[in-house]
């Protein structure tokens, strides 16, 4: 069994796209999971060139090196942990970022921020606001039960990080007719 990893792989329908993409191709595979494509044989270069030119379109590409296969990992792992609402767990963050990527957290913080330009913490908040922004465009939660949900300690810490981040406190953000929202997995893209 040989791996590919895949960067910007964040959800199901990204499973599917892939999927689609390699049917295109009329390639064998085993299976696609988020972040990554399993094959039964090793796939040579010409493939992977072709592969790569044909997710690029779609907003993925190939993670090449091991470095950027465990800086997608956090990233998958902090997507996930968002979007399955698991946030506050029993663990520190930084005990779950190690066991799923196999390093210490203090290599994998350097990493991080030396390919993605910010924090592992500065990533994490920015996620916790697009979905904050995604609840406030829906109504779904008050402002209290998203500060609540995204394990800040006080409404007042979630609107200062939200006003620092939008520049928008969460009430004015809600009030606007057209409310600004990113992908979760474009955060951190604009600083680049």
């Amino acid at each position: 069994m040989h791996k590919v990893g895949i960067k910007n792989m964040v959800c199901p329908r990204c499973v599917m796209a892939v999927q689609e993409v390699l049917k295109s191709m009329m390639v064998d595979f085993e299976r696609v999971e988020l972040g990554q494509v399993m094959f039964e044989q090793r796939p040579d270069g010409s493939f992977l060139k072709d592969f790569e030119e044909k997710l690029g379109p779609l907003g993925f590409s190939l993670a090449r090196s091991r470095e950027t296969v465990w800086v997608e990992t956090t990233k998958l792992t902090l997507i996930q942990l968002l979007e399955g609402g698991n946030i506050k767990g029993e663990s520190p963050l930084s005990d779950l970022l190690s066991s799923k990527t196999g390093l210490p957290y203090s290599r994998l913080s350097h990493l991080f921020s030396s390919l993605e330009g910010m924090s592992i913490e500065q990533y994490f908040i920015g996620l916790k606001i697009e979905k904050a922004k995604e609840w406030l465009s829906y109504e779904s939660m008050n402002i209290s039960e998203i500060a609540w949900s995204l394990d800040y300690s006080s409404v007042q810490h979630f609107s200062a990080q939200f006003k620092k981040v939008t520049g928008l406190t969460p009430s004015q953000f809600k009030k606007l007719n057209q409310k600004p929202r990113i992908f979760l997995d474009q955060v951190g893209k604009s600083q680049h």
